[in-house]
């Protein structure tokens, strides 16, 4: 082998960028995903939780079952719009008969599913959208409060 041919060889002037970018950009791009995920699905969590509580509260706090859960939907969903959420009625489950009573126990569960970011459309069938994130939280009525 010539000379000139293992200088050429072993050149690889401007090749270190290049294969740099190439490397940072296949293991940065699903990094950031990860952590975009990762990050929306804990701050749902948070929301969920804060949301069963202030559900559960209220509810306990309340004169009668008729309204207690109107008024329980109502403190969830202002905790869930805070941080940019959107409850339903069907994601908060309230399971109580006779729990309005001194000492008795209010069981609180709302399941709420989040949407992974930046998913494609045509994977909506194929594959996971959407990851489920659920808070159980159990209020004690008060034990001195007058019974309904």
């Amino acid at each position: 082998m010539t000379r000139q041919v293992r200088d050429r060889l072993r050149d690889d002037d401007g090749n270190a960028i290049i294969e740099f970018v190439y490397l940072a950009i296949l293991l940065m791009v699903p990094l950031v995903y990860v952590l975009l995920t990762v990050f929306r699905v804990q701050g749902s969590a948070y929301a969920v939780s804060s949301a069963a509580r202030e559900a559960g509260r209220v509810y306990a706090t309340s004169e009668s079952t008729d309204d207690a859960y109107e008024r329980a939907f109502a403190a969830a969903s202002i905790v869930m719009a805070d941080s940019g959420l959107e409850l339903s009625r069907s994601q908060l489950r309230i399971d109580c008969e006779g729990c309005l009573e001194p000492g008795s126990t209010v069981p609180v569960v709302i399941e709420y599913d989040v949407a992974l970011p930046l998913l494609p459309r045509f994977l909506d069938g194929s594959a996971p959208a959407s990851v489920e994130v659920t808070s159980h939280h159990l209020e004690v009525v008060d034990r001195f409060r007058a019974a309904p």
